[in-house]
Formats: C-alpha cells, structure tokens, sequence
C-alpha cells in the first residue's frame, strides 16, 4: 500500500512539472533578442627574435661575482689576517640575544643560534657576515659596528643592534 502512495505522489509531481510556460519563454526570447555581444578578435602574435649570447661582449650573468677583500685601499677596511671567531658563520637574522652575566664590572651578552647553541658574547667580539664587532653591551641589546663594501669596493660603517628576545611563557610552562 506504501508504494502505491509513493508511486501516486510521484506521479502528481511530474504532472505539475509538465505545465506550460509560455509567459517565462516570451520574456527569455526578448530578453535575447536585446543582447549584442561583441568578442574582441584575437591578437595578432609577435614573430620570436633570437638572442645570440656573445660571452665575450657581455658580462656573464651566471658566473658569480665578489668583490675582493684586500682590494681597496680604505682606512675602515677590516684586518683579513685576524682569526674569525665562531660567531662570524652566522648571518645577523639567525644569531638572537637572550640573556646577559655580570662578571665583575663587566656586562656579557648571551647569544643563541639557529641551531640552539648559547656564546658568550663581549665587547670587541666579531659576529655575522659583515665583520661585525660589538662596541656595546647593555640589558637590553647588542650594540655592534659592521662593515660591508659597496658597488665600488670602497669599505663603509653602518651601527646595528641585536634586541632583547623576549622568552615565551607559555612554551616554557609546558615544559
């Protein structure tokens, strides 16, 4: 008896699908007749200019270049016969300041890397890439002198500081 219901029901609404409806199509028809749509026409190509690359008569863009150290005579240029410290591996973006000691009058700076390994740091030690020596250490930040040669190969001065990184909380309470 169920089904019979069901198939009576089905019925009824496919008979009401089957109703005509010649008002929604007049108004679709003049609705299309009114559109004129244009497509742009596609555009005409370019023929293709080869380059012949002459190595010769133009700088090699894939051959690395670098400036030289001892090459310009600059009173601010760094001494290239001093031992590096392990510090100077490091870029400037991967070396954090994380605490500091007082060792009698003197303040030391606690420094960590990238690969979680705290130094000692002090007045007059070199760190980063650019010959980098810190002139002052404070509670809050490392004060240093970096020189780096420009375009010309002249040796300049520029003062960069390394803040206070501020220890996370809540990673230290889950731990």
């Amino acid at each position: 008896m169920k089904t019979h219901g069901l198939l009576l029901a089905a019925a009824l609404c496919l008979a009401g699908c089957a109703e005509k409806n010649d008002d929604l199509q007049d108004w679709m028809r003049k609705q299309g007749e009114s559109l004129r749509g244009k497509i742009e026409p596609i555009p005409e190509l370019q023929p293709y200019e080869a380059f012949a690359f002459s190595p010769t008569a133009v700088i090699d863009p894939f051959k690395p270049r670098k400036v030289d150290i001892g090459r310009a005579n600059s009173t601010k240029a760094p001494d290239s016969a001093r031992r590096r410290e392990p510090l100077e591996a490091f870029p400037l973006e991967k070396i954090r300041m994380v605490g500091t000691l007082q060792q009698g009058k003197e303040l030391i700076g606690l420094v960590r890397t990238e690969d979680n390994r705290v130094f000692p740091i002090k007045r007059g030690n070199y760190l980063g890439q650019n010959f980098g020596v810190v002139t002052t250490v404070n509670e809050s930040e490392l004060i240093m002198r970096e020189l780096f040669q420009d375009g010309a190969g002249e040796w300049s001065e520029r003062l960069n500081r390394i803040g206070l990184t501020e220890a996370k909380t809540a990673e230290a309470g889950k731990k």
